[in-house]
């Protein structure tokens, strides 16, 4: 299994851009990464185990919970208190989502007696970001893949799905948010150049104080079953684990 890439200072890169829809098609290619999972699998059961802590998992735009549920599954057999957020399908209305996930959260961590770690895929992953805005106290830390953190979806194919408007109000709104009230919690954001979905550039995180990249080499939608993604995160929860 090839191990994630972390990069020590934000990497270099072009500005995004929005990508060409005429690269979708190489996103449904899943037999190679489902044939890397399985060949991954008894190093992935080699993974620190978990100790119970809480851990809300976020999906995608237009995504089903079910989307993040492989993941949701292996986390729980390490061990963790894995779980959907609960909401079902991600609407694509993340500062509303935010809002009711950090209720959430905040119920969470207080029957637990400990902070949640919130795991975002793609727009999930913004929604983790901004509730750990709101409630950075109940939030251990934001594990993000396949997010974008500059320009909302400006830089994204759903771009005009969202519309003009919407996607520069988002965008002014996070780089508002960034200016005044920065990410505090640990964050870790994964990227991949393969993503065809989501501008790359767009997802590295040159503003939060406690960011660390890791570059993985799977497409956007390959991210969910990526063996390197699983690693990353496991590891990532056990050092959050540890230092509490």
């Amino acid at each position: 299994m090839r191990a994630a890439l972390e990069h020590l200072v934000p990497p270099e890169a072009p500005p995004p851009k929005r990508p060409y829809r005429t690269g979708l098609w190489r996103e449904w290619r899943l037999g190679p990464e489902l044939l890397r999972l399985g060949l991954a699998t008894a190093a992935l059961r080699g993974e620190p185990r978990g100790d119970g802590a809480p851990v809300v998992m976020v999906p995608g735009w237009k995504a089903p919970e079910g989307t993040m549920n492989p993941l949701r599954r292996y986390l729980a057999w390490l061990g963790y208190d894995a779980r959907h957020w609960g909401f079902g399908t991600n609407r694509g209305q993340p500062e509303a989502d935010a809002h009711r996930l950090a209720d959430l959260v905040s119920s969470l961590a207080a029957g637990a007696s400990r902070p949640v770690t919130l795991i975002g895929w793609s727009l999930g992953g913004v929604v983790a970001r901004e509730t750990a805005r709101l409630i950075r106290r109940e939030v251990a830390q934001v594990i993000t893949y396949g997010t974008p953190v500059v320009g909302g979806p400006s830089y994204t194919v759903g771009a005009d799905s969202w519309g003009r408007e919407a996607c520069e109000r988002f965008a002014r709104a996070t780089a508002e948010a960034d200016a005044v009230n920065p990410l505090r919690v640990p964050v870790t954001a994964i990227f991949s150049r393969a993503d065809e979905i989501v501008s790359w550039p767009a997802c590295i995180d040159r503003v939060s104080p406690r960011v660390r990249h890791f570059e993985v080499w799977s497409t956007h939608v390959g991210l969910g079953i990526d063996p390197a993604v699983w690693s990353l995160i496991a590891r990532r929860l056990a050092a959050e684990g540890a230092r509490r």
